[in-house]
């Protein structure tokens, strides 16, 4: 079983994740050599190797516990969708990645979690919790914020194509009986391609 948490910048992911297992898939760190987007199609192959290798990663901790948590969806597809969706980069970005993504999946190194939890506080709330934790940086914070609205658009497409795979908000702890059944099509192409048809369509170029 592969379970993402998920959410915008302060929702509590590391925090709920620290509170409830022993070992988990931490989110990516920023190295501060990320490509600039001036290419996008290398922007794209380096984003898709980030997380096929956090995927790899989940896959080690599943086979040794059984269940795998991941601090932040591996796929993070979502993210170049949710900076388009606002404006923030141009749109071929996201349509560049997405078919970097179809490859890794039809390759089997890059897939989606069998059940994503997902918090999307109030941007009072996101901001109180940020300002109570001085131990992270959160340089980009307003930015990710913004994207709050968009990440609840995605994970509504992922919900409507396979009900019961997003669960909405964080349990209060991790017992089994909160993941459900796992999936049989992680890796699923077609799949990946009907959530994307059932995004809100992009606008600009």
């Amino acid at each position: 079983m592969i379970v993402a948490v998920e959410g915008p910048s302060a929702a509590g992911k590391t925090t709920w994740c620290r509170g409830n297992v022993p070992e988990f898939v931490p989110e990516y760190q920023p190295t501060g050599s990320e490509p600039d987007g001036a290419d996008v199609d290398a922007q794209a192959a380096y984003w898709v190797a980030v997380n096929s290798g956090r995927w790899a990663e989940t896959q080690r901790l599943e086979a040794r516990a059984g269940v795998a948590i991941c601090d932040s969806d591996p796929l993070k597809l979502h993210y170049s969708w949710c900076l388009a969706r606002i404006g923030a980069t141009p749109r071929v970005r996201y349509e560049r990645e997405l078919s970097a993504v179809c490859t890794a999946f039809e390759r089997g190194v890059l897939g989606f979690a069998d059940v994503i939890f997902v918090s999307i506080p109030t941007p009072e709330v996101l901001r109180s919790q940020r300002d109570n934790d001085p131990m992270r940086r959160r340089r980009h914070f307003e930015l990710h914020a913004a994207l709050s609205g968009p990440l609840t658009e995605w994970y509504s497409a992922v919900d409507r194509v396979d009900p019961g795979r997003v669960r909405w908000g964080f349990p209060p702890d991790c017992g089994s009986g909160s993941f459900g059944p796992a999936r049989t099509n992680r890796c699923d192409v077609d799949f990946l391609r009907t959530v994307h048809e059932e995004l809100p369509a992009l606008e600009g170029a």
